[in-house]
């Protein structure tokens, strides 16, 4: 097997998330944070592979690849990794509520853009928007790799 072919993130499926609202009852996440600079990610690798391999330890694995990132600031953001159960040494979180989510496609820099048009439909659709959160699908390697970079807004609505 040569790099082409290695799978590093899984190929995402944007139709399920696409405009899409959902509830989660106590999904359970283990939460870290990230230093950024102007919102862009320094250490996010460092830390993803710290929790997956937390996760390893715990035999707990992502069964739906949900990874929220709640930028705090333009220099850290929060990131939540969806687990099937607590893990030991990580901060263990769960999210409760009603959900509106969207898909784009495109550069990252495109976020602000993204950000706007999300608030726009959320209203058309008369939700009341009380967290909002980025789930970037897939590294930079691997939306090279398949073409697409999908991202997704999620907002927790009211």
């Amino acid at each position: 097997m040569n790099d082409q072919n290695l799978e590093c993130c899984p190929r995402f499926e944007p139709a399920p998330w696409d405009a899409q609202e959902f509830s989660w009852k106590n999904k359970t996440f283990v939460k870290d944070r990230v230093c950024t600079f102007m919102f862009m990610p320094l250490n996010f690798g460092k830390v993803i592979r710290r929790l997956f391999g937390l996760m390893e330890q715990a035999g707990a694995s992502t069964p739906d690849n949900v990874c929220l990132s709640d930028h705090t600031s333009p220099w850290n953001m929060d990131i939540y990794v969806g687990t099937d159960r607590e893990v030991p040494g990580a901060q263990n979180t769960s999210l409760t509520g009603r959900y509106f989510s969207k898909v784009y496609e495109g550069n990252f820099k495109e976020s602000g853009k993204w950000c706007k048009d999300f608030n726009a439909l959320a209203a058309s659709r008369g939700y009341e928007l009380r967290k909002m959160y980025m789930w970037y699908t897939t590294c930079p390697k691997c939306a090279r790799k398949y073409g697409k970079n999908y991202v997704v807004v999620v907002g927790q609505i009211g």
